[in-house]
């Protein structure tokens, strides 16, 4: 795939997800999105809209290392980052990892879990690595979490804090699919979610060239200044208890890079950072509440393009 042009390599993975997870193809380019811009993905929604699907084909295409950790109560931290076992015959300590040694993880329902547990998948998402009885093992490179999140009203959840949700660089809702898409699911059946499948793969070298490419778009400094006005205006309105931080700005200006690159743009417009806004706003701008956008939308409305 090293010759291909990069549209061609973002068109595959968002062919290869639009086939199983049909008619959304909007979010399936979110998700890529956060993952080229090297941050982690939030997905809120009911249980069976496709959320375990979009992670493992978007694995299955990169060529990453996957790993699904069905987060629940009882589940402790050292579940997901690994123990340290004492080896009698060798007199010592042996390290076994968790599943969190993946370059894909997919933490799902992960407000099931206790908030001591999440804050131990949240530290590896900030740090890329664990720490175990005072020695550090770094997390495969590239690694990327998608953590899928149950509606706060459901049984048995602990809702994640305003500042572990900050972790995360971008959020978003598959939703109920339409009856267009739904009939055509119901009459292929049951996919089977196999290598033959795709339409092809990329590399684990292809994502990190990729990955290196989103840095290389340019952006204005009247852009730079427009970013910073939306942030602004949340910080100075008394209608945002949760204005945006200086991490959200930083995730806006990376996701509007990967949200350029994937549309085969070399620098970022006004329109790329309003495609983005929403999915890396609103879940800082309105904690615990369910994705509506409306937010965000109040926010791109009020402040004009520099």
């Amino acid at each position: 795939m090293q010759g291909d042009k990069l549209e061609t390599r973002c068109q595959l993975v968002v062919d290869n997800i639009s086939a199983v997870v049909l008619g959304k193809e909007q979010q399936i380019k979110l998700a890529l999105t956060c993952l080229l811009a090297k941050g982690h993905l939030l997905i809120e929604d009911l249980p069976g809209m496709g959320k375990t699907t979009l992670s493992h084909v978007l694995a299955e295409t990169m060529s990453l290392s996957y790993n699904r950790v069905q987060f629940t109560s009882d589940l402790l931290p050292s579940d997901i980052t690994g123990v340290s076992v004492y080896n009698t015959e060798q007199n010592q300590f042996e390290f076994h990892p968790g599943p969190l040694f993946s370059q894909l993880v997919l933490a799902d329902e992960i407000n099931r879990a206790s908030p001591k547990t999440q804050s131990a998948l949240l530290e590896a998402m900030a740090e890329q690595q664990v720490s175990i009885d005072g020695n550090s093992y770094p997390l495969e490179s590239p690694f990327f979490v998608i953590a899928t999140q149950n509606p706060a009203e459901q049984s048995g959840t602990h809702p994640l804090p305003e500042s572990q949700l900050d972790r995360f660089l971008m959020r978003i809702s598959l939703g109920y699919p339409s009856i267009e898409y739904e009939l055509k699911m119901l009459q292929q059946g049951e996919i089977e979610l196999c290598k033959t499948c795709l339409n092809g793969k990329l590399t684990v070298q292809d994502l990190l060239g990729m990955q290196e490419s989103v840095n290389q778009v340019r952006v204005s400094e009247n852009l730079l200044k427009y970013i910073l006005q939306l942030v602004q205006y949340t910080r100075q309105s008394d209608m945002f208890p949760q204005p945006l931080s200086p991490r959200a700005s930083r995730a806006i200006l990376q996701a509007s890079k990967a949200w350029a690159y994937i549309h085969d743009a070399t620098f970022v417009t006004a329109d790329h950072v309003q495609a983005i806004f929403t999915s890396v706003a609103e879940h800082r701008l309105a904690a615990g509440v369910a994705i509506d956008g409306k937010l965000s939308e109040q926010v791109l409305a009020a402040v004009e393009p520099v």
